[in-house]
């Protein structure tokens, strides 16, 4: 898959893109990945890039031109609209969607994204409704500009392609790597299985922990200062390991991101761990 960036700090992507994952993708040529500085794609002895809005307010927006010169050129000097298929054209902006790994997985079938750095106030909007496929913001918060969203969403994206992190269940037992439908798929397998066993193997168990938050993990050693790693998961016992980073994914959910909760597939056990959760954090309020 070729990533294109365009930033007008193109310095910038010397460390994101040569260290870990997005290094060892490109090693292994499942990733190209092209930076291109936008003052190339200007034609004024100023390189300029940016220029007042119309109708007043402070600060500068970056203009049109250069940036529809520089996407057209990279898909070879045609239209920017009749960019080639399996190609996504993405502007950074905090006006944008929220980024979410669902977008992570439908770029991860692409043959190419160009990434469009936003810088200053802001983009002419023409960018937005006319040249980029999607306009993108990676959190309610603001940045001085799209470089780093633009690196955070190279290796979300490289990441989720074949061969890249090499053991593939990485991706698979991660945080929000499965929407809430696979989960529930797999609970359904489960009930129907032809030996009648209702028991979800341990994969299973890590699939359905999708749309929440992962459960807490320990390493050696057992005990550091007068913390000690839970008893359960020392014992050996599979299905109580399983109950218990179930209970404790869904705490951590419930007390950091309790928003996702409302779209998570939820067995009735799930019900009960969270009734118990809230009853106790009442209490604690109380």
């Amino acid at each position: 898959m070729r990533f294109d960036i365009i930033t007008i700090f193109p310095e910038f992507f010397g460390g994101p893109l040569d260290y870990g994952l997005v290094r060892r993708a490109r090693e292994a040529r499942l990733v190209e990945a092209h930076v291109h500085d936008l003052r190339e794609f200007t034609r004024d002895r100023h390189r300029t890039v940016d220029d007042r809005p119309f109708g007043g307010g402070e600060g500068m927006v970056m203009k049109p031109e250069p940036l529809f010169e520089a996407v057209e050129s990279l898909l070879g000097g045609g239209s920017a609209t009749g960019r080639p298929a399996g190609t996504a054209i993405v502007l950074l902006s905090a006006a944008g969607k929220l980024f979410r790994q669902e977008a992570a997985r439908r770029f991860a079938k692409l043959e190419r994204m160009v990434l469009v750095c936003g810088r200053y106030e802001g983009v002419d909007e023409r960018v937005a409704e006319h040249l980029a496929t999607d306009e993108i913001s990676i959190g309610d918060f603001v940045l001085s500009g799209g470089e780093l969203p633009a690196a955070m969403i190279l290796d979300a994206v490289a990441r989720l392609i074949p061969g890249a992190l090499g053991n593939e269940d990485s991706a698979v037992n991660e945080s929000f790597s499965e929407t809430e439908v696979q989960a529930g798929r797999v609970q359904q397998a489960a009930l129907l299985r032809p030996n009648g066993s209702t028991q979800i193997t341990s994969h299973e168990s890590r699939a359905m922990n999708h749309g929440i938050l992962d459960c807490p993990h320990y390493t050696r050693p057992p005990k550091f200062r007068e913390w000690d790693v839970p008893e359960v998961l020392m014992g050996g016992n599979h299905e109580e390991i399983r109950r218990w980073r179930r209970k404790k994914a869904l705490e951590k959910t419930l007390r950091n991101r309790p928003d996702l909760l409302a779209d998570v597939a939820l067995t009735d056990e799930d019900r009960r761990l969270l009734d118990e959760l809230q009853q106790r954090a009442r209490k604690g309020t109380a």
